[in-house]
């Protein structure tokens, strides 16, 4: 039975989810949202945020349950049935004053709305929204992983590869890593590099490393063509300091990377008792040397395959579900019709003082 029934509160007709640029972890969220949302039998549709004023109907439709991230958050105060993601805070450095205001401004006018709630992906973004900016956050639920990332590896897979997948964006501080990772192949002669993904610094990063014949740019690759690349990969690394969650971070558990991260970001959060071992820490610096230390800390271990099932698109979908129940029975003007329900068998733990955590 899915929890929109076990709830007693009228299933939403369809769930509109708003994605980001064709390459990163929004694009990640959003394809992963809506196969949970298939898997609880409702449909979903994943739009770009510019073409949300195009779908003025279901914005005001509360049988439709709308999931908006980025710039889509600006439609809140139109549209009934409304959960904001935000999936990281805004930093100035990164996106200018004019940005961040509008991040701001968005934010702050979906607190404003009764349809609509704010929730973050980790406890770390969760806790520089309010002490920073603010906002108030009415619940914490974690990305989720795409299904083909649940089925681990076989354990025979040969590992050759230091590995980046993601944005080739400044802010994953690819530029810092990839110099690093490059001297680590000095010593180990049966290593590759492989670079996944696109974006503005790509080119730079290529021209760097054109006389590195062990060094990759394949590109953006679907999720199977990830997936048999993860299993390829001894240490999957990624360097950016305030990451929101780190998706990347969970596909390469679940297929038995050794993981170095910045010792910052809501990527500590993702499986902390494994920090010292299959995760390593850089500092905050991401100097070379501290970098190629350790990637070498991360090479030393065995990799092992984490369970990761309770970031499932199902779960994590349905935890979607419960901040949408939760949010129409603490509303003083509901706009769908609901009725007291049964928390008993309701999968989520008890909320924290700022609101609900799976």
């Amino acid at each position: 039975m899915s929890l929109a029934n076990e709830l007693q509160i009228e299933r939403p007709r369809i769930v509109l989810i708003t994605g980001g640029h064709e390459v990163g972890g929004l694009t990640s969220f959003a394809e992963a949202l809506s196969e949970g949302f298939q898997e609880n039998e409702i449909p979903a549709e994943i739009i770009s945020p510019s073409k949300i004023w195009s779908r003025w109907r279901e914005l005001r439709d509360s049988r439709v349950l709308k999931i908006l991230s980025t710039t889509a958050i600006f439609a809140a105060p139109f549209s009934r049935r409304t959960i904001c993601v935000a999936h990281g805070f805004p930093t100035v450095g990164l996106i200018g004053w004019k940005k961040f205001g509008g991040h701001l401004i968005a934010d702050h006018m979906a607190n404003r709305c009764q349809s609509a709630c704010v929730v973050t992906v980790s406890q770390y973004s969760a806790a520089h929204l309010r002490a920073v900016l603010g906002v108030r956050i009415d619940g914490v639920v974690p990305n989720a992983l795409r299904r083909t990332f649940l089925n681990g590896p076989t354990g025979n897979e040969e590992r050759s590869l230091i590995t980046f997948a993601g944005r080739l964006h400044e802010s994953k501080n690819v530029r810092f890593l990839l110099p690093a990772m490059i001297e680590v192949l000095e010593a180990y002669p049966d290593l590759r590099v492989c670079i996944i993904g696109d974006g503005p610094e790509r080119q730079a990063l290529q021209d760097s490393a054109k006389e590195h014949l062990r060094v990759e740019f394949p590109g953006t690759l679907d999720a199977l063509a990830l997936r048999r690349c993860l299993r390829a990969t001894k240490v999957f690394i990624s360097g950016c300091p305030t990451e929101a969650l780190g998706i990347t971070y969970l596909e390469a558990l679940s297929q038995g990377c050794n993981v170095v991260m910045p010792a910052s970001g809501g990527g500590l959060e993702v499986a902390p008792h494994l920090i010292g071992g299959q995760i390593q820490l850089m500092p905050l610096t991401l100097d070379r040397a501290s970098v190629v230390a350790a990637i070498r800390r991360a090479l030393a271990f065995a990799g092992e395959t984490i369970n990761v099932e309770s970031y499932s698109p199902d779960a994590i979908a349905s935890a979607y579900l419960q901040v949408d129940a939760d949010r129409i029975r603490t509303s003083s003007t509901p706009d769908v019709r609901s009725s007291p329900p049964n928390l008993a068998s309701a999968p989520l733990n008890a909320p924290p003082p700022s609101g609900r955590q799976i």
